[in-house]
């Protein structure tokens, strides 16, 4: 049997272009080109039928190594907790004040672009720091 090598991560929401744009500001992604003989994905979107205009959007890490990520429109709105979350490994190889002090600063850039900071889980005997956010939906995600 082949084993994976490529996967995405898709993303149930209300406004996939908005929230694909929000987290290509977290993770430094960008949104791909639209397809041959488009100019914009506006101009994309508006030449499918009406029944499918802005129901995705995409970004897409551009070293080609990350997950592309996938956010579709879905009717219901989130209700419950996530089984599934993205860790952003903002302070790997940090420890300590460190460490904390990396995943502060970057929390404060992702509120600016309107997360919201959760809790703080603070380092004890088995673990590092990581700080609980949401994202502009209210998806669960970890500074870590």
């Amino acid at each position: 049997m082949a084993s994976v090598k490529k996967f995405q991560v898709t993303f149930d929401c209300a406004e996939p272009e908005r929230l694909a744009r929000f987290w290509c500001e977290v993770l430094g992604y960008v949104v791909p080109p639209p397809p041959e003989g488009f100019a914009t994905w506006d101009d994309y979107h508006r030449s499918l039928p009406s029944d499918h205009q802005v129901k995705w959007f995409a970004c897409v890490d551009p070293s080609g190594v990350g997950p592309r990520l996938l956010f579709q429109r879905v009717p219901e709105g989130k209700v419950v907790k996530n089984r599934v979350h993205l860790d952003v490994r903002a302070g790997t190889g940090l420890v300590g004040e460190e460490r904390l002090a990396t995943l502060e600063a970057e929390c404060a850039r992702l509120v600016a672009l309107g997360a919201v900071h959760e809790r703080t889980l603070y380092a004890d005997e088995e673990n590092e720091s990581c700080i609980v956010m949401r994202d502009i939906e209210g998806n669960e995600f970890c500074l870590d």
